[in-house]
């Protein structure tokens, strides 16, 4: 979590509160990570972090916005602010969806071990 927190900080993004929610509570068998936070204004932000081998297709980027929608559902208030972190190939569709429902995108690029 530490490192998420650096990263989103080198970005400008600052959260009075973070905590960590696991796709389980929202009845979801996704390997992502999903942490709430507050930021300075007092309104809810969702930073999700995906981390694969493989290439993030669109259809997985309509599963990750259902995610938001139950985690909205979950603590029954509004997130004003989304942002996925993906460390993985990402398929030029999925980023333009993504961009369409307002979600600030980062990718990383994972360094290969050849």
């Amino acid at each position: 979590m530490k490192d998420i927190v650096e990263f989103l900080q080198q970005k400008g993004i600052i959260f009075k509160s973070l905590k960590e929610i696991t796709p389980k509570e929202l009845g979801s068998r996704k390997k992502v990570k999903l942490y709430l936070g507050v930021d300075l204004k007092g309104y809810y932000a969702l930073v999700m972090v995906v981390e694969k081998k493989s290439r993030i297709l669109r259809k997985e980027v309509e599963e990750f916005i259902a995610l938001h929608e139950k985690l909205e559902r979950y603590i029954d208030s509004k997130i004003k602010q989304k942002y996925i972190i993906i460390k993985a190939p990402l398929c030029s569709k999925a980023r333009s969806l993504l961009e369409a429902e307002g979600w600030k995108v980062f990718e990383v690029k994972v360094k290969s071990s050849a």
